[in-house]
């Protein structure tokens, strides 16, 4: 199973971007110290997905970061990227595993501390769990899990939970106290009018609040 090296976990999002290329954006976070990128364009049909998955395997291996592909194992194989990430509507992560073998990433996005117990269960290698806090993003599942959720998660999972949902550079030391390896996000970065800066900070204050062993 490859190491998870990341802290900062980001999902792209081009209806945030505003105008700007989806790539050009992704490459900005990168030059700001990203390294792993989520590719999460629900609307796209798979030839316009893989186009896509294959311009950011170009520039995320400039970068030495990662590119995980959501829900489509089929487009994570054929542009050769580090993975995959599900949900509760996707393949099962048992099936993905013998699709990708052991040296391919899978993320699973959880919405509780069973789902994710679950998830680790059935081969994933890290989850997102949220929304910890209120975001319209995320509105369709439910109220915010909270910090309470986020730390029991945390505690009874032994792969890395990454906290999702409305997550900012203020509320980072919390959530590390809470237990989460890192955090997941669209917004912070895609939507910024200078996501290299915006990475950058958050990955300041993931390195200044971070909890050492």
């Amino acid at each position: 199973m490859p190491a998870i090296d990341f802290s900062l976990y980001l999902i792209t999002d081009r209806t945030q971007t505003k105008g700007r290329p989806l790539g050009a954006v992704v490459r900005d976070a990168l030059s700001g110290g990203v390294r792993a990128v989520q590719l999460r364009e629900k609307d796209l049909n798979g030839r316009e997905m893989f186009r896509l998955a294959t311009e950011l395997r170009g520039i995320t291996h400039e970068y030495g970061a990662r590119l995980i592909i959501n829900d489509r194992p089929d487009i994570a194989l054929a542009a050769e990227a580090d993975g995959v990430h599900l949900g509760s509507t996707s393949l099962p992560v048992s099936a993905v595993r013998r699709i990708l073998g052991p040296e391919h990433l899978i993320g699973y996005s959880a919405h509780a501390v069973l789902e994710a117990r679950q998830a680790e269960a059935d081969g994933a290698d890290f989850v997102t769990f949220g929304p910890v806090y209120r975001t319209p993003s995320k509105a369709a599942y439910g109220p915010p899990l909270g910090l309470e959720q986020l730390a029991e998660a945390a505690n009874r999972l032994t792969i890395p939970v990454f906290a999702l949902g409305g997550v900012k550079n203020t509320s980072i030391a919390e959530l590390l106290t809470s237990g989460a390896a890192g955090i997941a996000l669209i917004s912070a970065i895609i939507a910024s009018d200078d996501p290299q800066a915006a990475a950058a900070n958050l990955l300041k204050a993931l390195e200044q609040h971070a909890i050492h062993p």
